[in-house]
């Protein structure tokens, strides 16, 4: 049963319009920062100082929820390397050798990871004093000789106190897509990229086009001051690097019971180690140091200060709690007063135990913050040990809400509470959720001047009904008209 639809839901839409209403402008706030003409700063592309100089292991989105087509597991998908233009050959867009990518569960809401699937790349590149091109004719299967640069990986699992379990020994990620003449059938690339995991699960690592979709123009005076410029979706062209796997709830829940403990906190990051650099090469050494870190979207751009960014991404969530200048943000954050100056709308009465909810704990009465109803905080879980629990920025899912037969964009506007905060869904459209809270929309009673929110209602390519779910690259240039 859904924890929220059977709740009176006066009290619980008043303030989720504030909260998003913040978020929505904090989206704005954001765009300034972006990263150059044309291209704009999404989710957290590019978030930030020494990440945007490390694309390779920089986090951009990372998704959760409950697999439509196959609802005893959960899909989980990060995406890394943003802004990926199709023809960016001769070396494309290849995983970091070495690197550990993890994404992070966390059962019992401590902000320790319960369970860490950690993908670790290393590259066999054929290309020698022989050639430039990544590959030397068409490509119709991953064995192919005429594909040379090859990257491969293995999967681990990780659990406190456990021996690490490998998942996959020797796994081949799919190739960055180089165009059609070159490889005609991708998706059938891909496929032969996926592995069946021995605990039931799936995983497949592979190039895929941005699944987040908005107008970035919202910086201009909010879509030209009267909604005249709208309709562009400014990710669309661009790809990133993406790590998808699903697994049984009963691998992700405390104590293996998805039932008792159906809420879980999700977070990506990535590890590296220090480069050496002599001429021509490059050689890992010392200790591995967290460099990017990401769970819910526009955090670390628009509620952390810059100063503190890069310490934001090198910090573990269960630090969060206590680093007083992080918290303080989000009780006192700096958007709703540059908006208040700016476009003379008041800000919200400050602490904003709200957004504390909505980042730090999880929507619970347990938690004692404002919403009261029970959605999507660890503190729900039955057997977990509330003393133990700690305010940590996660992107939190409750595996029990139903999944809905007919998903609406608008989730919560639409009654449709599995979708972001609740998890995060390929199709959730957060800037239209956003817009229409904002000035005081609840479920079933749309803003009508909002109604046509920034135009950009989907991804401009279409997710797959079944694993992965996120779409295949593009292949034309971004620079190239239609």
């Amino acid at each position: 049963m859904n924890p929220v639809l059977g709740r009176p839901r006066p009290k619980y839409t008043v303030r989720t319009a504030a909260t998003f209403g913040v978020m929505a402008l904090a989206l704005a706030s954001s765009m300034l920062a972006g990263p150059g003409a044309g291209v704009g700063s999404a989710s957290s592309h590019r978030e930030a100082p020494l990440i945007a100089a490390d694309p390779q292991v920089d986090n951009t989105d990372v998704y959760a929820f409950t697999s439509p087509d196959k609802q005893d597991t959960v899909t989980l998908v990060a995406n890394w390397l943003p802004f990926q233009e199709p023809n960016g050959g001769p070396n494309f867009y290849p995983w970091a050798d070495g690197a550990h990518y993890d994404i992070n569960i966390d059962s019992q809401g401590t902000g320790r990871p319960d369970v860490t699937y950690r993908w670790t790349f290393h590259t066999e590149d054929q290309r020698g004093t022989d050639t430039f091109l990544y590959n030397n004719g068409v490509v119709n299967n991953l064995t192919d000789p005429t594909l040379l640069f090859h990257q491969y990986y293995t999967l681990q699992e990780l659990r406190p106190g456990c021996e690490p379990k490998t998942l996959v020994e020797h796994g081949t990620a799919t190739p960055s897509d180089t165009g059609r003449a070159s490889m005609p059938n991708y998706a059938q690339l891909r496929s032969q990229a996926g592995v069946q995991l021995p605990n039931g699960g799936r995983t497949v690592a592979t190039q895929a086009a941005d699944p987040f979709f908005l107008d970035l123009r919202v910086f201009d005076l909010l879509y030209g001051g009267n909604l005249s410029e709208v309709g562009q979706n400014t990710l669309a062209g661009y790809n990133v690097n993406t790590l998808s796997i699903q697994v049984p709830k009963s691998e992700l829940a405390f104590k293996g019971d998805p039932g008792r403990n159906p809420v879980i906190g999700v977070w990506s990051s990535t590890e590296k180690q220090t480069m050496r650099l002599s001429p021509g090469k490059q050689e890992p050494t010392g200790k591995y140091v967290q460099v990017s870190r990401l769970g819910n979207p526009l955090v670390n751009e628009v509620v952390v200060p810059a100063g503190l960014k890069d310490a934001f991404n090198s910090l573990p969530p269960s630090e969060d709690h206590n680093q007083p200048a992080l918290v303080n943000k989000v009780l006192n954050p700096e958007v709703p007063q540059l908006v208040q100056a700016i476009y003379g709308l008041p800000a919200p009465a400050t602490p904003r135990t709200d957004l504390q909810e909505i980042f730090l704990t999880g929507i619970a009465k347990a938690t004692g913050g404002p919403f009261q109803v029970d959605l999507n905080s660890q503190l729900m879980n039955q057997d977990i040990n509330p003393k133990r629990f700690v305010p940590a920025e996660e992107l939190r899912l409750n595996m029990s809400t139903p999944v809905t037969a007919n998903p609406n964009r608008l989730g919560i506007l639409s009654g449709d509470f599995q979708g972001f905060p609740n998890g995060r869904r390929l199709t959730d459209d957060v800037v239209d959720i956003a817009l229409q809270v904002m000035e005081g929309a609840t479920p079933g009673h749309l803003i009508p001047a909002l109604a046509a929110g920034d135009g950009v209602n989907q991804a401009d390519k279409p997710f797959s009904g079944s694993f992965p779910y996120v779409a295949l690259p593009y292949a034309k240039a971004v620079n190239q008209p239609n």
